[in-house]
């Protein structure tokens, strides 16, 4: 693996352990004591975290940056599973399940540092601290929901559908129904999770920016004119 390991101080761990929300609910003297067992690793860009048939023994928390999770379909297409953003982690199966290997990829796509805690030192922690058990399901279950919609939403929405229902959800909250949105990932990962093309997804941005719909800005922020109307385009 391509990896820059680099062991910080323990604030930097403290840091990681607090913006994950399947930690920060215990006190601080807890989380100082998992911090203690996590290493720090630092990655550039385009450097992978792991890869397939990997030996899946740690619990992934990003600190600072981001990371794309993707798999190779069996004609080596790729196919992005999710992006992982600050207090997102990755390698939840290990823990349950030891002996496991990777099935998906991991590349930085910016300078990103991550918090590493191996197996046998998580267990420890979930027998100790049973809830942090709750918060890992509860965090998979959602991941599984996000999961079945988009996969739901491939086989039977056209691709027009799926790119409003993804600006839509990427709105926050109380900004308005003119808000501006920053996409979560590049054109290509998008048309890759969305199930197109990054030509369909160019093609179908433009169409909806004539239509006086959206305002495509640079640096991947697209402003939503009028949220309601977008939402009522929808077929």
């Amino acid at each position: 693996m391509e990896q820059n390991q680099c062991c910080h101080h323990q604030h930097g761990h403290a840091e990681c352990i607090r913006i994950v929300p399947i930690f920060n609910h215990l006190e601080d003297s807890q989380m100082d004591l998992i911090a203690e067992s996590a290493k720090t690793l630092h990655l550039q860009k385009g450097e992978m975290l792991f890869r397939a048939d990997e030996e899946d023994d740690t619990l992934y928390i990003i600190n600072s940056g981001k990371a794309r999770i993707y798999r190779l379909s069996d004609s080596g297409k790729e196919q992005l599973v999710r992006i992982l953003n600050p207090g997102d982690f990755t390698g939840e199966v290990a823990i349950f399940q030891p002996g496991s290997i990777h099935e998906n990829y991991a590349e930085a796509l910016q300078n990103t540092s991550i918090c590493l805690i191996k197996r046998e030192d998580l267990q420890k922690y979930l027998v100790e601290y049973p809830q942090i058990s709750l918060k890992i399901l509860s965090e998979v279950t959602m991941r599984l929901k996000d999961s079945e919609k988009q996969t739901t939403q491939v086989a039977i929405e056209n691709v027009e559908t799926r790119i409003i229902s993804f600006l839509a959800e990427n709105v926050e909250k109380g900004s308005g129904n003119s808000p501006t949105i920053i996409l979560p990932m590049s054109k290509k990962d998008l048309a890759s999770y969305l199930g197109t093309t990054p030509e369909t997804i160019s093609r179908k941005f433009t169409t909806l920016d004539e239509l006086g719909l959206i305002k495509q800005l640079p640096k991947k922020k697209i402003k939503i004119m009028d949220l309601d109307q977008l939402l009522l385009h929808t077929e």
